[in-house]
């Protein structure tokens, strides 16, 4: 293709600005856009936040890939492509549709007060619709809501896979997650996203879902972890023997994918760009989501050298995450200041919460518990110190209702799958390892043949 010329280009200049042109048509008196102009821009902040978020998959993977030990990488890998796509399938089969029962946004506005969605498939609008067709959707396009809320549901699942890694059986673990994201996720996502009993009655304040969804995967995680038990030479003579993972560069790489992805959690949980002030507001989301996180991980980093008198990485990536996780349930409303303590708080709590797990013997090998359950409960209540609208018998008793719901039923269906077909390997398999035991599969055959 031959090169434009200067004075071409310049020519084509008009053209380009057609588009702009006559979206500036549609933008009524007061400076808004029309109607289904705000809903192609919402359509495109959940697809875009939802890519963001589903690219934590991939952060979720390489942070676990990183932690564990050689001899379990491939397993790891293997289990978070597994979640991923079972909860694909499950949330479209029935979580969708149980968390919001018409499959649309009318609901929490005409049926809120509820407990429980409807059972049934998620259905996408026809397609090619029209302007008038998507003016009685009139928020975004179902496509763009499913895509975007599923990602929430497959994050849940990711949370429970590091916690329980190096001893459960593959198997198990998968039916376990068919079930978190089927039905104990979206049950309880219903209450609040769904117009639920959290929402119309107790007035719960949760932007994005540091208790909704990240204390979901901790809770569930925290029941699989205390019947699974802990790994063989963790806790002995009443020691702690740190088990130290295999590629701290991979841990590394997933942390600060995992922070990229936040942007799109925290960001398109805006749930709307159709107007100046939800523009605004996404980039206020986005740039307190990144101080929270950067408050975690220096926090975490002076701590543990006061503490150990040199720096944790660990505990370091840890803290970042915990300060995304504490952000999460009020992204908005905080200055960046206000950000920066929130966030710090999560990188402190992070530290003295993996000592306390491993006070009770409970082996959580990537910290998951501490920076999803435990950062999440502190940015849930954080919430009061930044949004006017929050009480504190609103912010309290939803998170013990959530975390009593969550963390029963999973440990009714872990305990009904330890009884039956077993979830933990035994303890030759698990000195072998599970990638040999499990899938005959090594992730660095170079170095262990």
């Amino acid at each position: 293709m031959k090169k434009l010329t200067q004075s071409t280009s310049l020519a084509l200049v008009p053209l380009l600005l057609l588009p702009a042109a006559a979206a500036a048509q549609e933008v009524g008196s007061g400076g808004e856009p029309a109607e289904h102009t705000a809903f192609i821009l919402n359509s495109f902040l959940f697809l875009v936040c939802g890519f963001l978020v589903f690219w934590m998959a991939a952060g979720f993977a390489m942070l676990e890939a990183g932690l564990v030990r050689t001899k379990n990488t491939t397993t790891q890998l293997t289990k978070n492509v597994g979640l991923f796509s079972i909860a694909s399938i499950m949330y479209w089969l029935v979580g969708y549709n149980l968390m919001y029962p018409l499959g649309n946004w009318s609901i929490g506005t005409d049926d809120g007060g509820g407990f429980l969605g409807a059972f049934g498939t998620a259905v996408l609008e026809s397609v090619g619709i029209g302007a008038d067709e998507a003016d009685d959707i009139a928020y975004a396009s179902t496509g763009s809501d499913f895509f975007f809320q599923l990602m929430f549901c497959a994050t849940a699942a990711s949370i429970v896979s590091g916690t329980l890694a190096e001893r459960i059986k593959l198997w198990p673990f998968l039916i376990f997650t068919a079930v978190l994201t089927a039905l104990i996720y979206p049950i309880q996502a219903s209450w609040k996203w769904g117009g639920g009993f959290l929402d119309s009655q107790f007035g719960f304040l949760d932007f994005a879902g540091s208790t909704v969804v990240h204390s979901v995967g901790g809770w569930a995680a925290l029941a699989g972890a205390i019947l699974l038990g802990a790994r063989t030479g963790k806790y002995r003579n009443g020691q702690v023997f740190p088990i130290m993972g295999s590629n701290l560069p991979l841990a590394t790489l997933g942390t600060f994918i995992l922070w990229l992805g936040w942007f799109g959690f925290n960001g398109g949980s805006q749930l709307a760009l159709g107007s100046v002030g939800d523009t605004a507001d996404v980039s206020r989301i986005f740039a307190n989501t990144n101080m929270a996180a950067a408050a975690g991980a220096a926090t975490a980093m002076i701590l543990t050298q006061i503490m150990f008198k040199k720096v944790d990485l660990t505990l370091v990536l840890n803290g970042a995450l915990a300060g995304l996780v504490a952000i999460t349930a009020e992204p908005l409303t905080p200055s960046l200041f206000m950000a920066l303590v929130i966030g710090g708080i999560g990188g402190i709590i992070v530290v003295f919460g993996i000592r306390f797990l491993d006070s009770l013997k409970i082996d959580d090998v990537v910290g998951a518990i501490p920076v999803h359950l435990f950062a999440g409960i502190w940015g849930t209540i954080a919430v009061l110190l930044t949004n006017p609208d929050a009480t504190l018998m609103g912010q309290i008793v939803p998170i013990f209702i959530v975390g009593a719901f969550v963390f029963v039923v999973s440990y009714a269906v872990w305990f009904a799958l330890k009884s039956t077909i077993g979830i933990r390997v035994s303890e030759e398999d698990e000195v072998v390892g599970l990638d040999a035991s499990e899938l005959g599969m090594d992730a660095y055959p170079e170095f262990t043949n």
